[in-house]
């Protein structure tokens, strides 16, 4: 198995750093592709004022889960466990016990290549693993690369191969703090680490999170599901935008609700059942024990008393997985949003997103009746709301 090792301070993780990582997989034909957070640098200190090594790491994580490898891509703490400095040469020994049959490679950017030979133990190094250096600027000469990686083959015997990365994105981590400081930059960042960042108030940011933009609330709830969730959400948004825009609704709102309707679909059942106790949120018997069913409600509880969100959102939250009798405008429109949005797949979506823009109860009527079928075959407790919203659209249709 090829391994890849890709260390470095990640403060912050940006497009630079994921661009090179996957354009190094697929060239090098990686297996596995681990990012190592150095915890102390040997080289350097780390700026005044950087995130703390959980705030790195957890940065690290989200950056590696936007690549969508999740069966080839992980995240490696062990030099945030390990003490002192972090010498490259120690990380190697202990991946090398960890893996001792699998070739091994270390990702480094042309600076580093440069400069290896006066790090701790270069010879080491290049025993260790082979070295694959890809240029981290458009300035960068492959040529002068390969003259430093010859040198290096003779001098230390060193497996070194050089990647001519046909993308290059440039980003300076020391310009783009600064950048994030002045409320710039997140044009650099994966999405999702630029919602952890406001949300943490790292890089001096310090963004009231109940006054933020839509963009700035969208990368806040895509920090705070798996990346595999992105799409959805945005298909929510757009998809319910679309549907504001038919039915007379208030377009903002809809787009909002739908940033958020999914914030909280990963946290634990501990986590959501705590949420729902800190915000006084009552259950029913059937909700404390389903987790599915309750990422609605904590995630109306957080649209309300963390992003400050106006009361028809978070109702139109609360209300998005089971629906519920006479439902709202909004509601209905987050509910069907959230059902047909452009990226489900399953038999009835077609004629469900031509209905919702013909009648939209109509429509509400059909989507609830396909779910609770739905449940019916799988087994699950069908929620009273559920029931009760196509019963009440039943008889009100009638009349």
């Amino acid at each position: 198995m090829k391994i890849g090792i890709y260390g470095g301070t990640f403060n912050p993780p940006h497009l630079g750093h994921m661009t090179s990582a996957r354009l190094a997989m697929e060239m090098l034909g990686l297996d596995r592709l681990l990012f190592v957070p150095a915890a102390i640098p040997p080289h350097k200190a780390l700026p005044e004022g950087s995130p703390s090594p959980e705030d790195r790491l957890a940065m690290t994580v989200i950056a590696a889960d936007s690549l969508l490898l999740r069966d080839k891509v992980a995240v490696d703490d062990l030099e945030l466990r390990r003490e002192g400095k972090s010498f490259t040469v120690d990380t190697l020994r202990q991946f090398r016990e960890e893996y001792p049959g699998d070739e091994l490679w270390f990702l480094m950017g042309s600076d580093m290549l440069f400069s290896l030979p006066e790090w701790h133990l270069p010879e080491e190094i290049c025993a260790l693993a082979g070295l694959a250096a890809f240029a981290r600027s458009e300035g960068d000469e492959p040529e002068r690369m390969e003259v430093q990686a010859e040198r290096m083959r003779a001098d230390y015997g060193a497996r070194v191969t050089v990647l001519r990365l046909p993308e290059v994105v440039e980003v300076s981590s020391t310009r783009l703090r600064a950048q994030l400081a002045g409320g710039e930059g997140a044009e650099f960042l994966p999405p999702s680490v630029y919602g952890y960042i406001l949300r943490m108030g790292l890089y001096g940011t310090h963004k009231d999170l109940r006054h933020l933009t839509d963009a700035e609330l969208r990368a806040c709830s895509l920090s705070m599901v798996y990346a595999k969730r992105h799409a959805h959400i945005l298909g929510v948004e757009e998809e319910a935008v679309r549907l504001a825009r038919r039915w007379g609704a208030d377009e903002e709102l809809a787009r909002r609700a739908g940033i958020l309707h999914d914030c909280t679909k990963y946290l634990e059942l501990e986590q959501q059942l705590q949420i729902c106790d800190e915000y006084g949120i009552v259950l029913d018997d059937l909700e404390r024990i389903s987790v599915k069913l309750l990422h609605s409600k904590t995630g109306a509880a957080l649209a309300r008393h963390l992003y400050g969100q106006p009361e028809e959102i978070c109702q139109a939250i609360f209300w998005h997985t089971t629906g519920k009798a006479d439902m709202t405008r909004l509601e209905k429109i987050i509910y069907l949003a959230d059902y047909m949005e452009p990226n489900r797949d399953f038999p009835g979506v077609e004629e469900l997103r031509k209905l919702c823009y013909e009648d939209l109860d109509a429509a509400l009527q059909m989507g609830l009746e396909m779910s609770i079928e739905e449940l019916r075959e799988r087994g699950v407790p069908i929620h009273r709301n559920t029931q009760g919203a196509l019963d009440w659209l039943l008889e009100h249709r009638k009349g």
